[in-house]
């Protein structure tokens, strides 16, 4: 089945061979998420950008993340922020209740100043 016998060689390259596959659809999935989620482009983009990524796969993939990076990385922040807020709003967060916890821990001694002070800024914000 292999040129010279199954050799370590022949095992290290199947195993970078599935890697880099394994890799190149993982990337597939990601980039197809995010052209579909995009609401800022029309549908004739997100059909040439598809076209672009079947046809030339490993190129249009590298294209892709070179040219919309930052707005990749921006809307999923969003989703991510949106995600948060819709499971506060399920499970009852309040701020106000999440600062008194922090004040009774910081009167038994639980947590210093300085904690009190850094996770009340993340519940404030």
């Amino acid at each position: 089945m292999f040129q010279g016998g199954f050799t370590f060689t022949n095992f290290l390259v199947d195993v970078f061979s599935i890697f880099i596959f394994v890799l190149w659809f993982w990337l597939l999935i990601t980039i197809f998420g995010d052209l579909f989620r995009r609401h800022d482009i029309s549908g004739w983009a997100k059909a040439i950008w598809v076209i672009v990524l079947i046809v030339f796969s490993y190129l249009g993939i590298f294209i892709y993340l070179i040219t919309q990076h930052r707005g990749m990385a921006e809307r999923q922040q969003q989703r991510a922020q949106q995600a948060r807020d819709e499971l506060r709003q399920v499970v009852g967060f309040s701020a106000a209740d999440e600062i008194e916890k922090l004040e009774r821990l910081k009167n038994s001694n639980t947590i210093s100043n300085e904690e009190y002070q850094r996770l009340r800024a993340r519940v404030v914000q």
